[in-house]
């Protein structure tokens, strides 16, 4: 029988004679006639894989491999087209994401006009006096490049308390700072600043790492037990249409671990996932962090995990965010229409000091956990870097590969340093895509010299890996952020963002072979997965992409366009494009 998928020619062949050779085992699965990338050290290519109950049995020639050709075994005329291993992201937050839109759709928001007209329709949608939210609608990828002011808000919804709330931050009307007791007299314990006008003193709304003071939340969610389940399985099937066979949760709490043991159990789990336990550091009792650590070490998915789902480790948070202005920086902000800032000596906000955060990381490394934790500044990078440093002088702390996430602005002695002390970080693309044209109005091009620089990562012997810290919508490209690993691959290569002139620090690009490991190899790396997927080598577990065009030659501007014909999972076929 002879199938015809986008152009991908599948011919399935039952031999009756069996297999040819009777020293070769049979194959269930063979894929041929294309261009096989192993990603293996060499970035060797082939034309063929044979699969075997979900491992690779064979990977080389058509002749070579065609020999595993068996009775039932399945054959697939690839028709010249690419094969690449299962792509894997590491960083994302399936749960929360897959809910967003449950009770109703969000529009996107380009504007200021689109956050106040999507207000005024949450006003009327509601009763007076409830909370209106905004999730993670960026500053940076606003077209005025600024937040909503308190004044904005009050006259879109006069009778709601609102929260407009990106991350650590927020920006609030007047009636949320009142229910909040945030006015002319209030004062931050901790860590945390709010942004006062220099007149008046009065709470201009915009509140820097302590959204912990509101005294609202988003409404609670009807969704059932089953919702949530069916949601997050939906949003599981995109990421295999748009070619992610692994994924991190990078702040898993104790319910997506629950809710991702019940899709395995029922056979529908079709990721593997790795989580990052979240782990709250804040400014209580150090015995009761230290506490939670070893529990978090003896899950049963920590201790008897295996390649489809573990725990690999822990997540915190060390400083804000560079689209909200609070991300904890060497050197101050520098005063700023963008993101309200009065102050000139304002480096951001740092939420954990180093001497508590040592000994947290002593904790995890004692307990083989990965720790990771939410570092976007170089300040914040380099307080990290010192945290590992001082832990690795007592013990050696690489291998349990501890990890920097997100680390957006660095410096040329981090990276010596993350190689000194074998440390990697998880990277997000699409942060440069959507924001440098603000960040680079903001800090001016030079500042920006050491920006997700990748290339000198590489060069060095650092190991990154691409991720999408996907966290609203189900939908590769209208996602926030956008999850698909084609883009990101572009973004890497080209360094090219969107409302941006030019390219920010080429220097600093990848090359094509470099960039798919970023999203193959090295992810596997960072989640321990290395002995088993992240490359097509026999032996390794058989999750692979075929993809419309071929990424070693194809004009360098659709590689963002790139296709998913099909999705294999250990060997199971868990995605294919509809036929033409």
């Amino acid at each position: 029988m002879l199938l015809r998928c986008l152009g991908l020619s599948l011919a399935v062949v039952v031999l009756a004679d069996g297999f040819v050779g009777a020293e070769l085992p049979p194959a269930d699965l063979i894929l041929h006639g294309g261009k096989v990338v192993t990603v293996d050290d060499d970035f060797s290519l082939a034309e063929a894989v044979a699969v075997k109950d979900g491992w690779i049995l064979a990977v080389g020639s058509d002749e070579e491999v065609l020999k595993h050709r068996g009775e039932g075994t399945e054959v697939v005329d690839l028709d010249g087209k690419m094969v690449l291993p299962g792509l894997i992201d590491s960083h994302t937050h399936p749960t929360g994401a897959s809910m967003f839109e449950f009770d109703h759709p969000v529009p996107e928001m380009e504007s200021i006009a689109d956050v106040l007209d999507y207000v005024r329709s949450r006003a009327e949608a509601v009763e007076d006096a409830e909370w209106i939210w905004i999730q993670q609608v960026f500053i940076t990828r606003l077209r005025e490049q600024r937040y909503p002011t308190r004044e904005e808000l009050d006259e879109a919804a006069p009778n709601n308390p609102v929260a407009f709330r990106t991350g650590p931050d927020a920006a609030l009307n007047s009636m949320a700072l009142e229910l909040s007791g945030i006015d002319k007299d209030f004062q931050v314990v901790g860590s945390g600043h709010i942004e006062r006008d220099p007149e008046t003193g009065e709470p201009t709304g915009i509140l820097r790492g302590c959204t912990r003071y509101i005294k609202g939340g988003p409404p609670r969610s009807k969704a059932t037990e089953q919702d949530r389940l069916e949601r997050l399985e939906t949003l599981f099937a995109d990421y295999n249409a748009s070619g992610l066979t692994s994924i991190a949760d990078r702040n898993a709490g104790d319910s997506a671990i629950r809710q991702y043991q019940t899709l395995r159990q029922e056979g529908r789990l079709t990721v593997r996932v790795a989580a990052s336990h979240s782990l709250s550091v804040g400014d209580g009792k150090l015995e009761n962090v230290l506490e939670n650590i070893r529990k978090i070490a003896a899950h049963p998915l920590h201790k008897n995990g295996d390649a489809m789902l573990r725990i690999v480790g822990v997540k915190t948070f060390l400083d804000g965010g560079m689209l909200t202005g609070s991300a904890y920086m060497r050197e101050p902000w520098g005063l700023s229409k963008i993101y309200s800032i009065t102050d000139p000596r304002y480096q951001g906000v740092l939420f954990i000091p180093k001497e508590r955060l040592v000994p947290v990381v002593q904790a995890v490394v004692e307990e083989d956990l990965q720790f990771t934790a939410h570092s976007v500044g170089d300040g914040a990078v380099h307080t990290l870097l010192e945290a590992y440093d001082e832990v690795n002088r007592q013990t050696p702390i690489a291998a349990t590969r501890p990890c920097i996430t997100h680390s957006n602005f660095m410096s040329e002695e981090a990276i010596d340093e993350m190689v000194r002390l074998g440390v990697g970080a998880d990277i997000q693309p699409a942060w440069l895509y959507l924001d440098a044209r603000t960040l680079q109005a903001q800090f001016g091009y030079d500042r920006l010299r050491w920006f997700q620089p990748l290339a000198t990562i590489f060069k060095k012997g650092a190991i990154a890996g691409g991720g999408s810290d996907h966290m609203q919508k189900i939908g590769s490209l209208r996602s926030i952020n956008p999850y698909n690993p084609f883009l990101g691959m572009w973004v890497t290569i080209t360094r090219e963002a969107r409302w941006y002139e030019g390219r920010l620090h080429t220097e600093e690009a990848l090359t094509r072979e470099q960039a798919i490991r970023f999203y193959t190899t090295n992810n596997a790396w960072l989640l321990f997965l290395e002995d088993e997927v992240g490359s097509l080598e026999k032996g390794k577990q058989a999750d692979m992409i075929v993809i419309d065009r071929d990424l070693l030659t194809c004009p360098v501007d659709v590689i963002k366009e790139t296709q998913v014909l099909r999705t294999y999972l250990a060997g199971k076929l868990v995605h294919q494009q509809a036929s033409e």
